[in-house]
């Protein structure tokens, strides 16, 4: 390998600390750079904007993933400023070569009868698991908590039955979130059944349990929702808690609910994030499309 490549990757491993299966990653992407270059008699100090240009169209003809060719493209940026610190040449080649644009992926998310077979399905667990489950989900369809949230609620946040819910989400940032009736409901008999199960026991918690935090944990929820799927004949592969915030923002935005509104309820620092689930609309409003138009499914020539 170059001795520039060699120094750089010295350099990432003593200075910025990076793993070893990061460097070996680094070390790949610099051999592809690097023989493409060499290909064509050039190094890396006398490399170009024009050969940089060059090279990420190779990963194209080359049929290389976006994801790939962007990741890549960070190595080779982080070299080339490395050279640029080190006084080994005067200017770096890749800026103002833009990077591969990656496709954001749309979230998972269930259709609204599924989310409704997911929540019938809760009500036939039998017991005091079935209250406790049924609560969670009407709570987190109805409100869109991360799952975090969700496990960490207090008591007092539903001790008067409130039509409101405070959060209190990243960076301790409070926000309202509405409760819907079925929530209401479902919520008021958990801790019915709570209070029976806790006796003289106190727990600050909404969703107490033995465990060293004190409450429900994240993996505990997901697999009580796991086994509700299975019940709902949902693959539990296609199931999260983060995959029920998904439908209620969906279903939310489908049904032409403010996208500012949905912003706040889900305690969004910024509405591009929110955005996605127009995308997503978007994406089932083209399917709808292309699943039942009459002309959707004919061959062009016809």
């Amino acid at each position: 390998m170059d001795r520039h490549a060699e120094c750089f990757l010295e350099m990432m491993a003593a200075e910025r600390g990076a793993a070893v299966n990061t460097l070996d990653a680094y070390r790949r992407d610099l051999d592809f750079y690097l023989s493409f270059l060499a290909e064509r008699g050039i190094g890396p100090l006398e490399v170009g904007p024009a050969l940089v240009r060059a090279w990420l169209g190779d990963q194209v003809a080359r049929g290389m993933a976006p994801r790939t060719q962007a990741r890549r493209m960070s190595c080779i940026s982080r070299f080339h400023a490395f050279l640029v610190a080190e006084g080994r040449r005067p200017d770096d080649p890749t800026m103002g070569v833009d990077s591969p644009r990656l496709k954001r992926p749309l979230p998972k998310t269930l259709s609204v009868e599924e989310v409704t077979t997911l929540l019938a399905a809760a009500r036939t667990v039998p017991g005091d698991d079935g209250v406790m489950v049924t609560a969670l989900l009407e709570t987190l369809y109805a409100t869109g908590l991360r799952v975090s949230e969700l496990v960490g609620l207090p008591d007092s946040a539903v001790a008067r039955d409130p039509e409101m819910l405070l959060v209190r989400g990243k960076g301790m940032k409070e926000r309202m979130v509405p409760l819907s009736d079925p929530a209401r409901t479902a919520l008021r008999d958990w801790r019915d059944v709570r209070e029976k199960q806790l006796g003289r026991t106190v727990s600050p918690w909404l969703f107490p349990s033995w465990g060293e935090s004190g409450h429900l944990t994240r993996s505990g929820f997901a697999r009580m929702l796991a086994r509700v799927g299975l019940r709902a004949g949902i693959d539990p592969i296609r199931l999260s808690p983060h995959v029920m915030r998904h439908a209620f923002a969906t279903h939310l935005v489908a049904g032409g609910a403010d996208l500012r509104m949905v912003q706040q309820m889900l305690g969004h620092a910024d509405i591009g994030t929110t955005e996605i689930y127009t995308h997503v609309q978007t994406e089932r409003m083209i399917q709808l499309v292309r699943t039942h138009h009459p002309l959707a499914t004919l061959d062009k020539g016809d």
